[in-house]
């Protein structure tokens, strides 16, 4: 009883009940929940789900409740979040070697699941829904505006890093005029990048970013750096000041965190996106100290972070 005396105060800060009759109230179907929420909250938040131990009417407000009031932070440090943070810190999960997990559980799962949930571009990252009716239209207009922030201009060459199946290389080049270059080690994205992107200035390389080569007018990344890391943000930093020409801009699309955080949701990583991360603003900032200067970030669509080098 202590534990689902502890789950059920903690769940009534976010104004959730249990077995009540709001859609966003959890309904428990098992009391065995308790014990495994809070023995490991984060994982078996998701997996209790997963194993019918409890439903929701409203998962998405569910959610949304249970991370404003911060539940998170309320419920007590055990020893398997204790081992994540030190795991964490002590080891790169985003090498070369690790990092390719990703795209072997995730990316490589079949071109026709992406193509029957994502739009027609295939754009897998956030919309921007200003003025948007759809997902198609909402996707183009966060790569429009992309392009924009990048002031991308035609005879431009562009180096897109983790460039997915090319959604926003092939755009880039028939709306701008610009060339692109990709980088992406997903076996199934690279096939079918190349597929779409032909006929176009646009070459897709089956590497590690950390392997691209050349002088560049733009560096672009969209939905990519939540697979590169803390411990690899420098690294990041560093080859784009090695690519970008002088009064070059790069520019990163990624969803975000407002606390900055040293390991992954384990959830996420067991199911999703291995060894996936979350930025924050102050670590990507930490990351370009001395190199780059931010020039705009925008947070309407996850956030998008442009910026040059220093003079």
């Amino acid at each position: 009883m202590k534990n689902r005396d502890l789950a059920e105060s903690l769940l009534a800060i976010a104004g959730i009940r249990v077995n009540g009759d709001n859609p966003f109230d959890i309904q428990v179907h098992d009391s065995s929940l308790y014990d495994r929420m809070l023995n490991n909250p984060a994982l078996e938040l998701g997996e209790t789900y997963m194993d019918g131990l409890w439903d929701c009417d409203a998962l998405d407000e569910f959610i949304n409740k249970v991370l404003l009031a911060r539940l998170d932070q309320k419920v007590p440090k055990n020893l398997a979040t204790a081992l994540l943070v030190i795991r964490a810190k002590l080891l790169n999960f985003q090498n070369r070697s690790l990092s390719s997990h990703v795209a072997e559980k995730h990316y490589n799962l079949g071109n026709d699941l992406f193509r029957a949930m994502l739009d027609k571009r295939l754009a897998y990252s956030c919309g921007y829904w200003k003025n948007a009716l759809n997902l198609d239209e909402a996707q183009e207009n966060k790569l429009n505006l992309i392009c924009r922030k990048a002031g991308l201009k035609p005879g431009m060459t562009v180096l897109d890093l983790g460039c997915g199946w090319g959604s926003f290389a092939k755009y880039a080049a028939e709306v701008f005029d610009v060339r692109v270059v990709g980088y992406n080690i997903s076996t199934e994205q690279v096939s079918l990048a190349k597929k779409l992107c032909s006929g176009l200035p646009v070459e897709i390389r089956q590497q590690d970013y950390r392997e691209a080569e050349g002088s560049y007018d733009a560096i672009i990344s969209v939905g990519f750096c939540e697979h590169v890391g803390f411990k690899n943000y420098r690294t990041y930093m560093e080859l784009c000041n090695r690519c970008l020409k002088e009064d070059g801009i790069s520019l990163l699309h990624t969803i975000g965190i407002n606390n900055s955080s040293a390991y992954f949701n384990p959830w996420s990583a067991r199911y999703i996106f291995p060894n996936g991360m979350l930025p924050s603003v102050s670590l990507v900032a930490k990351s370009m100290e001395g190199i780059f200067v931010f020039e705009d970030l925008e947070d309407s669509v996850a956030a998008i972070i442009s910026f040059g080098r220093l003079l």
